[in-house]
């Protein structure tokens, strides 16, 4: 199972939540990585659990890991793409091919 762990949510009435996580999807993909979608949507216990891992009892998906360990949000991972440095946000040693994307929100 890959260590790369994407909290979403499958059901959501947010339009922006949608469109980043999309965006997170994208980023990961662009980058030939794989990770893990948990669903916070599929019990209360899954929104609970991304909440106290991240430290913020307001988070709101997409909140990325790397293991049990915290790596950001989507804006903090777009920052990282629009720097060059997701293998660092990610908290891993290498990325074989870093990649640049456009992001629209």
């Amino acid at each position: 199972m890959a260590s790369i762990k994407v909290y979403y949510s499958s059901v959501t009435g947010s339009r922006q939540v949608r469109q980043r996580q999309a965006a997170v999807r994208r980023i990961l993909d662009v980058n030939r990585l794989q990770y893990e979608l948990i669903d916070v949507s599929a019990g209360e216990g899954r929104l609970r659990e991304m909440r106290d891992k991240a430290g913020d009892p307001q988070a709101v998906p997409p909140q990325i890991f790397n293991g049990d360990e915290y790596c950001g949000d989507f804006e903090m991972l777009y920052q990282a793409t629009e720097n060059e440095e997701v293998s660092k946000f990610l908290k891993m040693t290498s990325i074989d091919k870093p990649a640049r994307e456009e992001i629209t929100v």
